[in-house]
C-alpha cells in the first residue's frame, strides 16, 4: 500500500523523485536532506472498499461487505546545520487491509475473511555527498498480524487462523538531480519473512497452536520529477513489487493446511502533476495503474486482485511553520473472469467449490495530514 502521505497520494504517489516532506523517509530517505531544522509530520489514510463477485456456475452477484478501515502515518526529520546528514524516523502501514464476504458467496469453503495488519518503524540517516546528490539508509522494524477464515462444511461452521510476528528489514534512497529543472529519484525496500506465530480454531477439533510463514516482497521504485517553474511539478515514477517470493504458505497445524499463492510480480505506473500558487496553496493530481499479481490459477477471493486503474486529487498549504493537505482517491477494477481457480469439496456434502466467476472493484480513500518546522 503505497499510500503513505496525502500529498504523495493526490500526485499518484509520484514522489521518489521529489520527496520534499518528511514522509520521504518512507518514498525516498534520501530526500530528507532538502528539509532545515525540524519537522513533524502526521496523518491518516481512511478508505472503504467492496469487491463484487458474480458465480460462473449459477450467475449470482454478491458484494463483499463493506470495510472502513484507516492506517496511521507519523515522521519527524532533522537537519543538522554543521554537517550534510539528516536524520529522521517514520511510523507507517506499508501492507495491510481485509476483506469479508457473506457466507453465501459460493465458496465459503475457499474463503470468508482475510486480514493483514503491517506496521513498520523506520529509522533513516541521509547524507548530501554534494550539492545535487544525496544517499540515505535505515532498518525497518516490522510488526505484523495476520488473520484468516474459512468454511469448513456445514453453514456456520468455521476455521480460523491468527497470529503475529516481527521482523527486520531496511530501505535506501538516492535524489540526484541532474540538471536544475531535473531531477532523479530510487528507493529499494528489503524483502522480510515473518513466520506468523499463533493459533487456529476448528469447530469440529477446537483450538490448537498454529505457524505460517508469509514472504513480503523487495520493492524498487525509480522516478523522474521534471519542474519547468517554480509554480509546476511532473513526475513520472514506476513502482516493481517482487510478488514471485510469495508462493505456498504452509500453515504447520495437525493436520497442516496449504494455502498456494503463487503470486506474480507486478508494476505500478505512477503520473503525478502539482501547481503552487500564492499564499503556499498548492493543488495536485495524479493517476496510477496498476497491474495484477494473482493468477486465475491460485486465485482467492480473499484477495480479489485485478489490474486497477487510480486516480487522485488533492489540496494543501504551507504557512510559515505549518502545513497541511488532504486528497481523495478513487480506485476502479474493470470486470475480471477468473476460470481455472482451485477446487475445493465439501467432505459433508460433495459439492465442488470453485471461485470461478466474475469480479469487480471499487474503493474511496480520504487521507489528511497536518506538519509543523521549528
Amino acid at each position: 500500500m503505497p499510500d503513505q502521505d496525502p500529498f504523495a497520494t493526490a500526485r499518484g504517489n509520484a514522489f521518489v523523485a521529489t520527496a520534499d516532506n518528511p514522509s520521504a523517509i518512507y518514498y525516498n530517505p534520501a530526500g530528507i536532506t532538502q528539509l532545515e531544522g525540524n519537522e513533524v509530520r502526521a496523518g491518516v489514510y481512511a478508505i472503504t472498499l467492496q469487491s463484487t463477485y458474480t458465480s460462473a456456475a449459477t450467475g449470482k452477484e454478491t458484494d463483499s461487505k463493506r470495510a472502513y478501515q484507516g492506517v496511521p502515518q507519523v515522521y519527524y526529520t532533522h537537519s543538522f546545520n554543521q554537517f550534510p546528514v539528516a536524520a529522521g524516523l517514520g511510523l507507517y502501514a506499508p501492507y495491510g487491509l481485509s476483506l469479508d464476504w457473506p457466507d453465501d458467496t459460493g465458496f465459503r469453503d475457499i474463503a470468508k475473511e482475510g486480514s493483514i495488519t503491517y506496521l513498520t518503524l523506520n529509522p533513516v540517516l541521509a547524507l548530501r555527498v554534494c550539492s545535487v546528490l544525496s544517499i540515505a539508509a535505515g532498518p525497518t522494524l516490522n510488526y505484523s498480524e495476520a488473520k484468516l477464515r474459512r468454511g469448513i462444511g456445514l453453514p456456520g461452521d468455521d476455521f480460523r487462523f491468527q497470529g503475529d510476528d516481527t521482523a527486520v528489514g531496511f530501505n535506501l534512497g538516492i535524489l540526484w538531480q541532474m540538471y536544475p529543472k531535473l531531477s532523479f529519484g530510487a528507493s529499494y525496500r528489503s524483502p522480510t519473512t515473518l513466520n506468523y506465530d499463533g493459533h487456529t480454531d476448528n469447530t469440529y477439533t477446537g483450538s490448537q497452536s498454529a505457524s505460517a510463514e508469509f514472504h513480503f516482497p523487495r520493492n524498487i521504485i525509480g522516478g523522474i520529477s521534471f519542474r519547468p517553474t517554480t509554480n509546476w511539478n511532473f513526475e513520472v515514477n514506476v513502482d516493481w513489487t517482487d510478488w514471485d517470493s510469495l508462493n505456498t504458505v504452509l500453515v504447520k497445524q495437525s493436520p497442516p493446511l496449504q494455502l498456494p499463492f503463487n503470486w506474480r510480480s507486478s508494476l505500478f505506473y505512477e503520473f503525478g502533476a502539482t501547481r503552487f500558487f500564492g499564499n503556499g496553496i498548492h493543488v495536485s493530481g495524479g493517476y496510477i495503474y496498476s497491474e495484477n499479481s494473482v493468477p486465475d490459477a491460485s486465485f482467492n477471493p480473499a484477495v480479489p486482485d485485478s489490474d486497477r486503474h487510480i486516480f487522485s486529487f488533492g489540496v494543501g498549504q504551507q504557512y510559515q511553520r505549518l502545513r497541511w493537505d488532504a486528497a481523495y482517491q478513487f480506485a476502479w477494477g474493470p470486470a475480471r473472469t477468473v476460470s481455472g481457480s482451485p477446487v475445493n469439496i465439501n467432505p459433508f456434502t460433495g459439492a465442488a467449490e470453485s471461485a470461478d466467476g466474475r469480479y469487480e472493484f471499487i474503493s474511496h480513500a480520504l487521507t489528511v495530514s497536518l506538519g509543523y518546522s521549528f
